[in-house]
């Protein structure tokens, strides 16, 4: 019995031992090794990596791009509106040694400085940029992000605006200020267009003016749409004689 024993602690610690000095990394894991505290330049992986129990510690690292929802942060606009705004970024790991030795924890890093940059940015901008501008925010925010975390090893590559919450007062606000600003559109266009007709019909009341047989082409081209319905009864605003010499060029 005690033999079994033996061979039982003997198995236990070649199990230990073996599973301290073959480590596999999956395709898209990285491990970061330290040896007596030192860290070598390049990650390793993927594959079999092979440690020196005691000497050697490998701290895994997932390369994948990660996705991480930024909480509501409350937002104070340009223009003194206060309105709650949510995005979600999308980062990853491009160089495991840096994420793991110049920050102590790269995901809530990552996490609090969005926080940060996105009340930041959105804070330099009015209400209506913040509803109408989504993708240039986007950008905006996305590049000081990725310039800030580069010396983290970190890459932001997208940056999504989801959500800018407005109180109700303000959406009823916002509401009244579209319309009225419909109606004046309206009005312009209107007034645009009475003045275009204006001009046209000034322009055309000169050519009349300036040929007599113009005008009384016209006189006729009016009869003519009276006389299309005949319950109708014409009078002639002028001489048959003047028209006949009008037209017969005065003989």
């Amino acid at each position: 019995m005690p033999g079994l024993g033996s061979i039982g602690i003997l198995a236990a610690l070649a199990l230990f031992l073996l599973t301290s000095i073959v480590k596999i990394l999956r395709e898209y894991e990285r491990g970061v090794i330290f040896t007596l505290g030192r860290v070598g330049r390049k990650a390793a992986g993927p594959g079999l990596i092979l440690l020196i129990p005691g000497i050697q510690q490998m701290r895994k690292v997932d390369m994948r791009t990660l996705v991480h929802d930024v909480p509501a942060q409350d937002v104070i606009s340009r223009d003194n509106v206060s309105v709650k705004v949510n995005a979600v970024i999308y980062y990853r790991v491009v160089d495991a040694v840096r994420a793991v030795v110049q920050v102590e924890n790269y995901m809530a890093a990552t996490s609090q400085l969005a926080q940060t940059t996105l009340r930041s940015v959105l804070g330099k901008h009015e209400l209506d940029e913040m509803l109408q501008e989504r993708d240039k925010l986007n950008k905006d925010i996305q590049e000081i992000l990725d310039h800030q975390t580069e010396a983290w090893g970190i890459k932001v590559s997208n940056v999504e605006i989801k959500h800018v919450d407005v109180a109700p007062e303000m959406i009823r606000a916002i509401a009244k200020q579209a319309e009225a600003e419909r109606e004046r559109r309206a009005k312009v266009i209107s007034a645009e267009g009475e003045q275009q007709a204006a001009t046209k019909l000034a322009e055309a009341a000169t050519i009349l003016a300036t040929s007599s047989g113009a005008m009384e082409l016209r006189y006729l081209s009016a009869l003519q749409e009276i006389a299309s319905d005949k319950t109708n009864t014409i009078v002639f605003p002028f001489s048959l004689a003047d028209l006949a010499r009008s037209i017969g060029g005065g003989r």
